[in-house]
């Protein structure tokens, strides 16, 4: 019988909590391998999110690497 509890008895309501617990942890490592997986799956870019090399740091670390720059039409 309900008890005017909807149903629920002392163990439905644990029931319950531990389902949104594990829902919750399912979204979380659904949300950890995609962005994963969006890097190459190295975990970070190569450069931070928002942040461009300028056009002379782009020279110089072809520079240093020993890329010539294209030639000037």
């Amino acid at each position: 019988m309900m008890n005017g509890w909807g149903g629920m008895d002392g163990g439905g309501w644990l029931v319950v909590l531990l389902s949104i617990v594990v829902v919750a942890a399912v979204i979380v490592g659904v949300v950890f391998l995609v962005r994963g997986l969006g890097t190459g799956g190295t975990g970070a870019g190569t450069l931070q999110a928002g942040a461009q090399e300028s056009p002379q740091d782009v020279l110089k670390r072809r520079y240093a690497a020993g890329v010539e720059p294209p030639a000037l039409k």
